[in-house]
């Protein structure tokens, strides 16, 4: 018999660097979850993306033990990496802080796909564009014809 879900929980923690402090801490021990045991088993699962914030999905079933969903790092960030700055522009459509190529964009998007609302590469790659876009980070040159 299928266990009873009690809640969901969503974070988004550093890679590696799971501990018990907030807002792990807070969020986990409201419903009961033995703290120590995830940042544990997150640390250890995320080791090879050590420092790059992951978002989580934290199942807690009715007996108090859980289950987690590790996804890939938001497409801001992974934007903010392409284009090697730290923050997007404060005023995105008169101030452009960088610029990355399709190349990159696409690189994203294949890396995201897995978590995306988007059935086809180029509807992939036309969401992160428009993230980049509201970053105020320039996407150069014109759209690939290869991409379906």
């Amino acid at each position: 018999m299928a266990k009873e879900i009690a809640g969901l929980i969503k974070l988004q923690i550093k890679g590696g660097a799971a501990n018990p402090s907030p807002p792990v801490g807070p969020a986990l021990g409201s419903k009961g979850v033995n703290i120590m045991d995830f940042c544990k088993q997150f640390n250890a699962r995320t080791q090879d993306k050590a420092g790059k914030v992951l978002p989580v999905v934290i199942t807690v079933f009715s007996d108090k033990s859980f289950s987690f969903v590790v996804k890939q790092p938001p497409v801001a960030i992974l934007v903010k990496e392409a284009a090697k700055v730290q923050t997007g522009s404060a005023e995105p459509n008169r101030k452009k802080v960088a610029s990355i190529t399709w190349e990159q964009v696409r690189a994203i998007a294949k890396e995201k796909m897995p978590d995306m609302n988007a059935f086809t590469e180029k509807s992939a790659m036309s969401m992160v564009a428009g993230t980049a876009r509201s970053m105020g980070i320039n996407v150069e040159g014109s759209f690939p014809a290869d991409v379906q």
